[in-house]
Parts: structure tokens; C-alpha cells; sequence
């Protein structure tokens, strides 16, 4: 069997250890014939790959980035997975052949895993994004290395800011979802975690701070990239869209600054983690889970699970099915965020 490996969507930490972990039991335990397509799709339609072995992946574990290279290059032409696009998928794998994928990647990835598969083409799915927003399963790789850099940058903040007596305003990436700004809020003793699913308003955050304050210490302030004030419509924006052609989210701590600094009088700033969370190496827990998570991809290859995701489950990498997956975006629910407002606020 020849499996074609790609990489798609933003990068995350762990995906170069998921893909030794696929290619050590593919290649050398199952006897699979296993290339990577370079930059995603692109690869793919252009014939840029690599063959890959032992000796391809020795040594990847720790690495940042992708070795593959990972590219928001559609696989359908404007993103419509018509009859016509799905058949040029089909007559290029037949050109390569290659007789499944493993694709590594976050919801827009396993979306199209899921579109392959009903229109009969092989696929598994590996699920990596550091913004943990990927159903069926609870934690996608990447996503513990975000949340220790942004606890990392809490512990650094919260120093600065007692220093000067000041409130900081820290963002952090997550999109739609609130879990890198829940978790590290948790982690570093935030006074404050700002998160998508639960818009709140000035006067509720202002409250927040003025009780730190008077309990004699200075806020930090977690807000999350797709965090809306209570009222307002759209998440605070950057100019230009990103590759999937959503508007590109950031910015909402340096608007949220100066409102805090107005309704409360007290020194405020703000800092943008940004791509930190995405760059060096994976955690110890990361680098463990995508190669378990690329163990059970390249077992499920050779047992014909096809149209499934390896996904965790308590400490199980359980195959689920893609469709189960993908759809609705797995956003921080009521009773968890209750849960920590009321220890933390």
C-alpha cells in the first residue's frame, strides 16, 4: 500500500513527531510505501514530494514547524468540492499511486478528509491545532505547547505589571474558541479570562479589575483574538483575509486597554503573543500524543478504517468517525467557564 501524507492548515507544534510516529509503524511495522507532499495540496497537484522512511524522520521529534511544510492551498478549485473537483483528486492519485492519505490538520483539514471519504477516496485524519476547537477528540496536538508559552508570557507580565502597579492585557490566538485563554488563564492565576463564547461588557470587566486592585494586587487581563464585547457585533479584526478567506482576527487587547485604563484609572497594556504560541518545540505531552495519534492513523490504514480520526479519549487514541469530527466547532462550555469566573474573577 502507498500512502500519500499531507499537512494542511496553519502549522502546529507536534506535527512533526505525529508524522515519524505514522511513518515508523507504517513503514517499517505495517510495510507501507509512505511519500509526503510538500507545502499541502500544492504538493500534491504539483508532484512535490518525498519518500518517506526511517531515516526521513530520525531525529524530528523535537522540531518545531513541519518538515513537509504545511499551506492553506485549497484542494477544490474556490473551495467547492464539486463532482468535477473530487474526480480530479481520484484522477491525480491514480497518476501517483497513491491509495490513501493520512492528513494532518484541524477542522478545514478533516472537513475535506470527510468529503474525500464520501466521495469514496481513502483518508484518515489526524487532528493538530493549537486551538483545541476540533471534535471528537479532547485534545488535539499543539494545543499544550500554545497554552504553556502563553502561561509562560503570564509569569513574565505579572511581574512587569506589579512593578508598575499596572493592569496587563495579554492576547492570545484560539479564533473562535476559548481554550488556550481559559487554560493559560487558569494556569498562570489570571484574574480575568476573556473567551469567545461568553461575550462580557466593559463595566463587568472594569469591576473585575478594581477588585484586584483593592485586594492590593495588580489584574492580568487573558483575552482570547475572537473575544466580543457584550453588544458588539464582530470580533476586532486586522486588515486583509487568511487563507481559508476568513477575516483575520487580532487586536482586541489594544482596544480593550485603554477602555480599562478609562473606566478604571488605572495604568493599563497591553501585549499580542501572536505566532509565539505556534513556533518552537512541541511539549513533552504534545510530542507523546501526535505520535500516538500517528501510531493508530497508520494502524487504522492498514485495517481499513477508512473515514475516521484518531482522536484521544480519556487516555485512549480512539478512530472516530470523520463526520462525527467536523461540523461544529468544540467551544468552551457554560459550566467550565462558570467554574472558573467565579474561583478567578
Amino acid at each position: 500500500m502507498r500512502i500519500g501524507v499531507l499537512c494542511s492548515g496553519g502549522d502546529s507544534p507536534g506535527m512533526n513527531a505525529a508524522i515519524r510516529g505514522a511513518v515508523l509503524r507504517g513503514v517499517e511495522v505495517n510495510g507501507f510505501e509512505m511519500i509526503g507532499f510538500m507545502d499541502g495540496w500544492r504538493g500534491f497537484f504539483e508532484g512535490d514530494f518525498i519518500e518517506l522512511d526511517r531515516l526521513a524522520v530520525r531525529g524530528i521529534s523535537p522540531l518545531g514547524g513541519v518538515i513537509l511544510g504545511t499551506s492553506r492551498v485549497p484542494p477544490f478549485p474556490d473551495g467547492n468540492a464539486t463532482p468535477a473537483a473530487l474526480q480530479a483528486v481520484i484522477t491525480r492519485m491514480a497518476e501517483l499511486g497513491i491509495d490513501g492519505f493520512l492528513l494532518i490538520g484541524g477542522n478545514g483539514t478533516q472537513t475535506v478528509a470527510e468529503l474525500l471519504t464520501r466521495a469514496g477516496v481513502p483518508a484518515i485524519g489526524l487532528p493538530k491545532t493549537i486551538d483545541n476547537d476540533l471534535g471528537g477528540t479532547d485534545y488535539t496536538f499543539g494545543f499544550d505547547t500554545a497554552v504553556s508559552i502563553a502561561a509562560e508570557a503570564i509569569d513574565r507580565l505579572r511581574t512587569t505589571g506589579e512593578s508598575h502597579r499596572r493592569c496587563m492585557v495579554l492576547e492570545v490566538m484560539g479564533r473562535d474558541a476559548g481554550w488556550i485563554s481559559l487554560h493559560a488563564g487558569m494556569a498562570g492565576g489570571a484574574q480575568v479570562m476573556l473567551i469567545p463564547e461568553f461575550p462580557e461588557s466593559i463595566e463587568q470587566i472594569s469591576e473585575w479589575v478594581l477588585s484586584v486592585r483593592d485586594r492590593g494586587r495588580s489584574s492580568l487581563v487573558v483575552v482570547a483574538e475572537g473575544f466580543k464585547l457584550e453588544g458588539v457585533a464582530h470580533a476586532t479584526v486586522r486588515d486583509g483575509l487568511d487563507g481559508f478567506g476568513r477575516p483575520r482576527l487580532g487586536g482586541v487587547a489594544d482596544v480593550l486597554a485603554p477602555l480599562i485604563e478609562q473606566h478604571t484609572g488605572i495604568e493599563t497594556r497591553a501585549t499580542v503573543l501572536g505566532h509565539v504560541q505556534r513556533g518552537g518545540s512541541p511539549t513533552a505531552f504534545d510530542r507523546v500524543l501526535a505520535t500516538r495519534t500517528g501510531i493508530a492513523a497508520a494502524d487504522a490504514a492498514r485495517d481499513g478504517q477508512w473515514g475516521t480520526m484518531a482522536g484521544l479519549t480519556g487516555d485512549q487514541i480512539t478512530m472516530v468517525p470523520l463526520a462525527e469530527a467536523v461540523g461544529q466547532l468544540k467551544t468552551v462550555p457554560a459550566a467550565r467557564y462558570d467554574e472558573v469566573r467565579l474561583n478567578f474573577g
